[in-house]
């Protein structure tokens, strides 16, 4: 039986249902454990990276066979973090989810395999999460059908990069319009960095819900 691991660092990030939901479905054909710490992981055929935001270092990747990291852009374009909610607040309707292998330099090893990923651009902050995530999913259910044949590939072209966002990436100005700040409100985590502005010298959430 296989041996797989996944590291997702954050116990409150939104794709650890989906995470329990793959381990759950394929524990006929694997043994799979999420950590949340580089620490805590023992070794085994395959390391998932998944919203982590911890550096593994050769030492723990030279526990697995393969270390796969799961990133959301058409890599080398879009290195660093959070790079699907960049592209669409830059006003892209279509990302690409690349699976590439973990490199001490981050988003820099070989290619595995990518896949589109297509919005219409109404999509909330929970349905672009699940498209995302069932994509992640797809990717990962590859790998362990084709680790022991794939041909990786090197990144080709220019590399640019995003830095990491932070609560203050989620302030809007209260004399926009709401089509001027749409795509900001819809990416904006409403739990964990809901968007907000100041006015009156009071700080106010805003949030969306669809009817």
């Amino acid at each position: 039986m296989l041996r797989i691991e996944v590291l997702c660092t954050s116990p409150d990030h939104p794709v650890n249902p989906w995470l329990d939901r793959w381990r759950i479905a394929n524990r006929d054909r694997a043994q799979i454990v999420v950590r949340r710490n580089v620490d805590e992981l023992k070794g085994g055929d395959l390391l998932f990276l998944v919203s982590c935001s911890q550096i593994v270092g050769p030492q723990d990747r030279a526990k697995f066979t393969h270390s796969l990291v799961l990133h959301a852009s058409a890599l080398p374009r879009g290195r660093g973090m959070s790079p699907h909610i960049w592209q669409i607040l830059e006003g892209s309707n279509e990302i690409v989810l690349s699976m590439l292998e973990a490199e001490d330099k981050v988003d820099t090893g070989r290619i595995w395999r990518q896949a589109p990923i297509r919005f219409d651009g109404t999509e909330l902050y929970d349905e672009i999460n699940a498209k995302v995530f069932d994509a992640e999913i797809e990717l990962m259910d590859w790998a362990v059908e084709n680790f022991a044949c794939v041909e990786p590939r090197s990144q080709q072209g220019e590399a640019t990069y995003y830095k990491r966002r932070t609560p203050e990436d989620s302030k809007v100005s209260p004399d926009a319009s709401i089509a001027e700040i749409f795509d900001l409100l819809r990416v904006s985590d409403p739990e964990r960095y809901p968007a907000f502005f100041e006015y009156r010298g009071a700080r106010y959430e805003i949030s969306l819900k669809k009817r």
